[in-house]
């Protein structure tokens, strides 16, 4: 049973007062940081006291938000144990009496057509594995092998030994970061960034160190070098094109900068590529392990095929290659032999990946960007040269109350702050366009539809349990 301590957790809950009444506001913030996973089911809450010191609020208002969140469901006290976080909690998906429409938490696109077309081929040739014992803790060698010639093809020389397989880019993450970091160890990573890497250092009790990314500027090079040189991070977790949530692309020089400046200082830099393919305009860069043989890098089939593939990859030297393998028996076997072959079929059509889902993309970002401007005219909304979603810039909006207005009206989103350290980016909203225009479309005007209903103060309560 984890803890949550009130310091973590006044960090966790950001600026989180706004006009509603103080208890309300409070039980609101810790309903969405429940609701999005900052906050897990079954955790242990801070005693009222403590948390009232911590945000600095009387004993009272702690009480009463903690009183309404057991109305809730939210969370449940234990007489002389303190306060949890419902298990029975539901997700922000399902938080709402009203049926979720539209779910724009994940940003990624169905299935390509050529998914269905690879499972089949991949059963054809999955006889001669069956007389094996099916555990591959590298990886199929065959996998293996297409990964390699995939970073060949960028200039990368790479074989098959520097590759090991996971089960999904998060999964490779929470491998480096176990392997890579102690406890009270210092790790650069971006603010924002994608959530699960926030996530994956905390469960190892790294101190992360940010490093500031806008959709605009991209990466504060001067503060990296300044915070590689004076926190000296164990490892940096970076991602160099079209970065989540800002859209943003290191370019050539600046990858090649920032390359050499871990090198300087020790530091071990990971460069997750899930995105890298989803080029709507920018153009071709260097792969960041191009510029330094120590970069790490991460990469998967989740957003240019199928999420529901679990299969993705990490390329190292040989050495660590070594090293993540003893350290990987802990945790699992490998990944499915399966899915792999499915993999092998994908990387041989990337071409046809590739230009599918930048035609599908395209579509999704025109439809985000005309539906914007028909129904918050008022957002400016950053150029966009490839990825997911767009960064925006909801002010004067919280972010937090749009996305729990949003749920009234059957739409799911992320506040911003889950994308940040100590809260941060409570007036940014991450929009993705990975849907359908029509579906796209229709997903701006119930948030419209919520927003509305926010400024008049006609939300209503939650009928079920968040």
């Amino acid at each position: 049973m984890t803890s949550v301590t009130a310091a973590r957790l006044a960090s966790i809950l950001g600026a989180w007062k706004s006009t509603a009444p103080a208890y309300t506001a409070l039980a609101d913030r810790i309903r969405l940081v429940v609701a999005d996973g900052r906050v897990a089911h079954g955790a242990r809450l801070p005693a009222e006291r403590d948390l009232a010191a911590a945000l600095q609020v009387s004993r009272t208002t702690v009480a009463a938000a903690y009183a309404r969140l057991r109305e809730l469901g939210t969370i449940e006290s234990r007489q002389g144990s303190g306060s949890y976080v419902s298990p029975g909690s539901r997700p922000a998906a399902s938080s709402s009496a009203v049926a979720v429409a539209f779910d724009l938490t994940k940003a990624a696109m169905p299935a390509a057509s050529a998914v269905g077309e690879c499972f089949r081929i991949a059963a054809g040739n999955i006889g001669p594995e069956l007389s094996g014992s099916g555990y591959e803790i590298v990886g199929h060698p065959a996998l293996r092998l297409a990964i390699a010639e995939h970073y060949r093809r960028r200039g990368v020389p790479t074989d098959a030994e520097q590759i090991v397989v996971t089960s999904g880019a998060q999964h490779a993450i929470a491998l480096l970061t176990r392997l890579l970091a102690s406890p009270g160890d210092r790790a650069l990573i971006e603010q924002p960034t994608y959530p699960h890497a926030i996530d994956a250092l905390l469960a190892v009790r790294a101190r992360p160190v940010p490093l500031p990314v806008t959709p605009d500027w991209g990466w504060d090079l001067v503060e990296a070098e300044s915070a590689l040189r004076n926190a000296t991070p164990v490892l940096g977790y970076v991602m160099p094109d079209f970065q989540n949530p800002t859209g943003a692309s290191l370019s050539d020089e600046d990858r090649a900068k920032l390359a050499r400046a871990a090198d300087r200082h020790g530091t071990v830099l990971i460069a997750d590529e899930t995105t890298m393919w989803l080029d709507l305009g920018r153009g071709p860069r260097q792969a960041l392990a191009a510029a330094s043989p120590s970069v790490v890098t991460v990469g998967s089939l989740g957003k240019l095929a199928w999420g529901g593939l679990r299969v993705g990859w990490i390329r190292a030297s040989r050495s660590l290659v070594t090293r993540l393998v003893q350290s990987r028996t802990s945790m699992d076997l490998g990944t499915p032999v399966f899915e792999q072959l499915v993999a092998v079929e994908l990387l041989h059509r990337e071409e046809q990946l590739v230009a599918e889902r930048r035609a599908q993309l395209a579509r999704g970002l025109e439809a985000l960007r005309t539906s914007v401007a028909e129904n918050f005219p008022s957002w400016q909304l950053p150029d966009c040269d490839g990825g997911l979603a767009l960064w925006v810039n909801c002010a004067p909006w919280s972010s937090s109350e749009l996305v729990l207005a949003a749920q009234e009206e059957g739409l799911a989103l992320t506040a911003g702050p889950r994308f940040g350290l100590h809260g941060a980016f409570e007036s940014r909203l991450r929009l993705p366009f990975t849907d359908a225009p029509v579906t796209v479309t229709a997903a701006v005007q119930a948030l419209r539809r919520a927003a509305d209903r926010r400024a008049s103060g006609t939300v209503k309560e939650p009928l079920v349990a968040v």
